[in-house]
């Protein structure tokens, strides 16, 4: 290939903005989230004790542990939008909010009789949180599989659990103003379980949808 022909390939090259990935990624992630919300509202309803569950500690930590993998995992997922790159050093942060959340948990059931451990750890829900985190996991990650398809990842499957992963953190999010569960086993236990499962679809998923065509 000669100068000349290179030169006239890279002529009309314009500068990418460095927010590109980021503002591409945000605008799948909030779409999604947006359905999901409308899925949530009509299909559950928020929960009918917001205004108390509000007062309490137990109502933020939901949100601020779900509102933790939902961002770091697109930390990781920016990184992965780009060719040949990678995301451990972004992932390893969410060793923080799963120790926190877990410590958090043994220090509620060791302060429990063993007769009411059980009932911290299952709630009256355990059997459909995690399906009800996928399911409002969904519309966010389709959003996320348009945006990343948009982008160049080459790590496939990585990319698709990142996306996965923060498709489930914005789903738990949304599904923690309907739950009513109040105990953190429960969150540790169940809410963990629902993200993983929606990072598993992402990962299973990745080299099918987001092949470059």
């Amino acid at each position: 290939m000669s100068d000349d022909l290179l030169r006239s390939l890279s002529a009309d090259l314009a500068p990418v903005s460095r927010w590109t990935v980021a503002r591409r990624l945000a605008l799948g992630m909030s779409g999604g989230v947006i359905v999901s919300a409308v899925l949530m509202l009509v299909l559950l309803g928020p929960r009918p004790d917001m205004d108390q569950s509000m007062a309490t500690a137990m109502f933020w930590m939901k949100l601020a542990y779900t509102l933790a993998f939902a961002v770091i995992a697109s930390f990781a997922a920016e990184r992965l939008a780009r060719p040949a790159a990678s995301a451990r050093g972004r992932i390893k942060w969410l060793v923080v909010p799963i120790l926190l959340v877990i410590a958090i948990a043994a220090f509620q059931l060791a302060g429990t009789a063993p007769a009411g451990r059980t009932a911290m750890l299952v709630g009256d829900s355990a059997r459909v949180c995690p399906w009800r985190i996928l399911i409002f996991a969904l519309p966010p990650f389709i959003g996320l599989v348009w945006a990343m398809r948009g982008l160049a990842p080459t790590r496939l499957r990585e990319a698709g659990a990142a996306i996965g992963l923060a498709a489930g953190g914005a789903g738990a999010f949304i599904y923690a103003l309907h739950c009513t569960e109040s105990t953190t086993p429960f969150l540790a236990i169940w809410y963990t379980l629902g993200m993983a499962a929606s990072a598993a679809l992402g990962w299973a998923l990745g080299p099918l949808v987001l092949r470059w065509r």
